[in-house]
């Protein structure tokens, strides 16, 4: 990728246009509403479309995932900067009840959060945090839970 491509997409506001305009978000309908200036608060939401109904009339399965999918590892890319690795590992979804209507998830990230894995890296090996975020529907209700399982390392000095 071009140098300044991404630097244009280390700005909050370049990148959740970008996500807002990335074919699989904008074919499923979500939509980034906020990404704060120190990547520490993320919120998405999705509304219910034709095109993102599953078989029963409620929101598809695979859209609700999508929608939590990649924002812990852009949070930390750009929390921790260029001396670390951090990759998206693993991840579990568990639906609790049918989505209807418009559907959000908020991910953050504390101070707490982010010294635990500079501390757990500091010696170069790898860490993997688990975080964990809801997708609630307008009631607030719990739609499904989600798991992720980043990988994140301290890149090798020299």
């Amino acid at each position: 990728m071009k140098r300044w491509f991404r630097r244009w997409l280390r700005d909050p506001r370049w990148l959740r246009w970008g996500l807002n305009i990335y074919p699989p978000y904008l074919g499923a309908g979500i939509k980034v509403r906020t990404i704060s200036p120190d990547y520490r608060y993320v919120e998405v939401e999705m509304r219910l479309h034709w095109y993102n109904r599953n078989y029963v009339g409620t929101h598809f399965g695979g859209s609700l995932y999508s929608m939590t999918d990649p924002f812990y590892m852009l949070m930390l890319i750009n929390i921790l900067g260029p001396d670390y690795v951090v990759w998206d590992q693993a991840a579990e979804i568990v639906f609790r009840r049918p989505g209807r209507g418009k559907v959000r998830a908020v991910f953050t990230l504390n101070e707490a959060q982010i010294e635990d894995i500079r501390r757990a890296t500091a010696d170069g090996k790898p860490y993997r945090p688990t975080f964990m975020v809801n997708v609630v529907d307008e009631a607030g209700e719990v739609v499904a839970e989600v798991k992720k399982v980043l990988y994140v390392r301290r890149k090798r000095q020299g």
